[in-house]
């Protein structure tokens, strides 16, 4: 029996070291959601605002009087299409973060606010603590454009100046002028 244990116990000792490698690796795959987490503003201060709210916190919001953006057959996935793409994504994430806020939204929508208002009222209540992060996102698409742009336009003009000069000379005047 003692010989029994102690191979088991030997057994599972060399099974341990390759442990930690499957867990760098899982590790390795939780660096992309918290590099998406720092991008979109999830941050442990909005988790902790956003696990306060209640359903009164919706329900008794003034929204301000604007025109409503027709139906909420826009839909991608569970978020509406009339959210930015930054701020698509930060809700996707959010809710997958924090179940409270699902829960919240499932107990709301579409009974006592419409799919367009919660959001609204979220991105207002959140707007201090986010606001930063959209700005950066934005900051970054339009330099990305800029650069997009930028590069394009030279390439197209180059062989627009070549192909119209080319037209210009006649190969009969460019035969006698060599002569």
């Amino acid at each position: 029996m003692d010989a029994y244990k102690w191979f088991r116990r030997s057994v599972s000792n060399l099974k341990k070291p390759s442990l930690p490698s499957v867990a760098s690796k899982s590790s390795e795959n939780k660096l992309q959601p918290q590099e998406d987490d720092k991008i979109y503003g999830i941050t442990e201060q909005l988790i902790e605002l956003v696990k306060s709210f209640s359903i009164d916190t919706f329900r008794n919001f003034a929204l301000p009087d604007e025109e409503e953006s027709g139906c909420d057959a826009g839909k991608s996935g569970n978020v509406r299409m009339d959210l930015s793409d930054w701020q698509e994504t930060h809700a996707m994430l959010v809710l997958s973060r924090v179940k409270e806020l699902a829960l919240l939204r499932f107990q709301l929508c579409p009974r006592y606010l419409k799919e367009n208002q919660f959001w609204r009222i979220y991105f207002t209540l959140v707007r201090s603590l986010v606001v930063e992060y959209e700005l950066h996102a934005v900051r970054v698409a339009r330099l990305k454009q800029i650069r997009s742009e930028s590069e394009t336009v030279p390439k197209s003009s180059a062989c627009e100046v070549e192909m119209s000069d080319a037209k210009l000379i006649p190969l009969s005047d460019s035969t006698t002028s060599v002569e």
